[in-house]
């Protein structure tokens, strides 16, 4: 196993990062023109980043596969942003910061990149009010806060329920001026489908335009990924259904090393699944639970009344609900993290408590009757009316509850039909963020040089599980302050090279690789289509590669994905042409690398005996089912080589997890 360099600076953890830029090498203004860099994917990690680059004089060449770079996923993101800036007086920090995002990713991170990570995050906020981000604001005009899982503090800013697509809004606006001025090309729906390497360094990818067909070179001194995650190769998640791993996937077929890829964040609050013949979930923001209490009944016989419309939420009295989350966790309440949120909401469905009709009565409450009445009668207070009635009470605090949330409700009854103000929600767990991703160095350079990986295509900044609020910080904190440092340190010494040639042997021979892929789906005279593939393997994967894990299924998911591979590509059949729009060849090249990806995800959960965040392993478990660590022997980063397309073939490389500045102790949330 080889030693991997991180590059992680000397030095106390609050001065490692400004010690480091002061050091890093530059390129003057004058120069910048003359080097090129590659962006794949345009949410707020890449578009953030474009737009940084080219402010600076870079020529950038920016692509996303949709029709523009405003409809990238990050749109999607509800509930907020963190940022260390104590404005509620609640004693928050930087260092509070980076210690609850270690001890959220159950001290599987990097201590260096977090507290980067924390250091940068207030300067987001202020890049992004400046850019007219409208967060949402207090009585007196300050910006406002709320909590989210896993802190006891107020750190998350938000934009009502919609705070991704204001974000990325601003990062879209900073890249339309760039746009404008000649420094961004903007290539719209075009998938990069291949790295070039050029004496060992990336210089340019071949990238397919999704509307002629048409198979393009793009050279660059420098390539950033920015993709997003490969939560899809579940099928059914809170991802968009074009979001992929295969930017990822293909530069980690290069020589790009692919970390912790078991880490799977499962979302406890999603409307719970339907149907068979279900394309995607929706998340309902994590911020709800800061209003909302989630409970069960605590008799089964009222939970199987419930599932057969015999009973209603209403119908069952406070004493005979179980608030679970209060119960087993009083310190945080319904604020836990995700992960021990959602193995609990599947402990209770498991023992017979779901209260959702479906095939697998899995489902729970996430009800606001509490809060409406609290809210309601402070209001009232407020408003000088010191003795409200029951209607007026609960008037007020609809009211509320609609000025808070009233988009998220809105989504919510649109979906199921039902009014969530008067009755709960139901919610389960669903697919939402991979923490898994392209290993990184401290500069978020790959083990291609060359080749950097921003936001959550890296695995750098959440150990094992993510703290909400915190995707959307790590995108931006990437783009905007990080990238443009570390990146100027690799391309000083580019210089003087010169335009990257496009007409050479190694173009095209990726060129040729793009190519027939492309050729064996078209010409493939197979009798299934992508998408049943594509359920087969998500039915695998949420089945023993899921919430919960075991050495048996692990075992079971990694040959019958093989088994799936092999059929895949005898059966799959893929109408049209290769030299048109022709989305079920997208599928296609993407669900090929799902099916890779699947193996390698259930052989790092094998490999990884512990349960530590997203990451449960059954035998593994504390007596009361809580996450059971082995410090001893998995305090480490398992960054995967590719070698071949039998999974057998990877080799595991260890970067040792090294704490010099927490303790690592048993993570507690009661």
């Amino acid at each position: 196993m080889s030693k991997l360099d991180s590059k992680i600076p000397a030095g106390h953890i609050s001065q490692k990062w400004s010690e480091h830029k002061a050091h890093l090498n530059l390129v003057a203004p004058n120069n910048r023109d003359r080097i090129e860099i590659i962006v794949v994917g345009t949410g707020l990690a890449g578009g953030s980043a474009a737009a940084s680059l080219a402010e600076l004089g870079y020529k950038v060449k920016a692509f996303c596969y949709q029709d523009s770079p405003r409809r990238a996923h990050s749109i999607a993101a509800q509930g907020g942003i963190n940022a260390a800036k104590n404005y509620k007086g609640d004693n928050d920090s930087v260092y509070r910061l980076f210690y609850d995002t270690i001890k959220g990713g159950d001290y599987r991170a990097r201590e260096a990149n977090v507290h980067r990570l924390a250091e940068e995050s207030a300067n987001i906020i202020d890049q992004c009010v400046a850019q007219g981000v409208p967060f949402a604001r207090d009585y007196g005009g300050y910006l406002d806060n709320r909590s989210f899982g896993g802190v006891q503090v107020s750190r998350t800013f938000y934009a009502k329920g919609q705070t991704g697509q204001q974000l990325l809004l601003g990062a879209y606006s900073a890249m339309n001026r760039q746009i404008g001025l000649g420094r961004i090309e903007m290539f719209n729906r075009h998938e990069m489908l291949e790295l070039v390497i050029v004496d060992g360094k990336a210089r340019g990818i071949i990238a397919r335009n999704l509307v002629t067909g048409e198979i393009e070179r793009h050279s660059a001194h420098a390539v950033v990924i920015a993709s997003g995650g490969y939560g899809n190769v579940y099928f059914l998640s809170t991802n968009a259904m074009g979001s992929n791993v295969t930017a990822s996937w293909k530069i980690h077929k290069k020589g790009a090393y692919f970390a912790n890829p078991c880490y799977v964040q499962i979302h406890p609050t999603c409307i719970p699944v339907h149907g068979t013949n279900q394309s995607k979930l929706t998340l309902m923001s994590e911020s709800l639970r800061n209003s909302g209490r989630i409970w069960v009944p605590k008799k089964k016989e009222d939970a199987v009344a419930i599932r057969e419309g015999k009973l209603k939420a209403k119908d069952i009295p406070e004493e005979e609900r179980d608030y679970y989350l209060e119960r087993r966790y009083p310190a945080f309440g319904n604020l836990v993290p995700r992960d021990v949120a959602s193995r609990a909401a599947k402990e209770r469905c498991d023992a017979g408590f779901g209260i959702e009709s479906n095939d697998t009565n899995e489902g729970v409450f996430l009800d606001f009757s509490t809060e409406i009445k609290k809210k309601g009668k402070e209001v009232a207070f407020a408003q000088g009316n010191h003795n409200p009635s029951d209607a007026e009470i609960e008037k007020l605090g609809k009211k509320w509850v609609e000025d808070k949330y009233g988009n998220l409700f809105q989504m919510y009854q649109k979906i199921t039909d039902e009014n969530p103000y008067e009755t709960p929600m139901k919610i389960y767990p669903a697919v939402h963020y991979t923490m898994g991703g392209v290993w990184v160095d401290y500069n978020l350079m790959s083990t291609i040089p060359g080749c950097f990986v921003l936001g959550e295509a890296n695995f750098s900044d959440h150990g094992a599980n993510r703290l909400g609020a915190s995707a959307l910080m790590q995108g931006l904190a990437d783009g905007y302050f990080v990238i443009p440092y570390t990146i100027a340190d690799y391309l000083a010494a580019d210089i003087r090279t010169g335009h990257i040639s496009e007409n050479s042997p190694e173009f095209d021979a990726a060129e040729k690789e793009v190519k027939d892929q492309i050729n064996f789906f078209i010409n493939n005279k197979g009798t299934r289509s992508v998408d049943s593939f594509h359920k087969a393997l998500g039915h695998i994967m949420w089945n023993k590669v899921g919430m919960a894990r075991n050495a048996e299924g692990l075992k079971e998911a990694i040959q019958e994905i093989a088994e799936l591979r092999e059929e895949f590509y005898k059966d799959v059949f893929v109408p049209g042409t290769n030299d048109e729009l022709n989305p079920e060849l997208e599928k296609a090249i993407r669900v090929a690398d799902f099916l890779e990806l699947g193996q390698l995800m259930a052989k790092d959960a094998l490999m990884r005996n512990e349960s530590c965040g997203g990451h449960f392993r059954e035998e593994y478990q504390t007596e009361e089912g809580e996450a059971l660590r082995d410090d001893e022997n998995f305090t480490f980063v398992a960054a995967w080589e590719y070698k071949g397309t039998d999974i057998n073939q990877e080799e595991m490389h260890k970067e040792e997890l090294k704490y010099e500045f927490i303790e690592l102790k048993a993570r507690s949330y009661k």
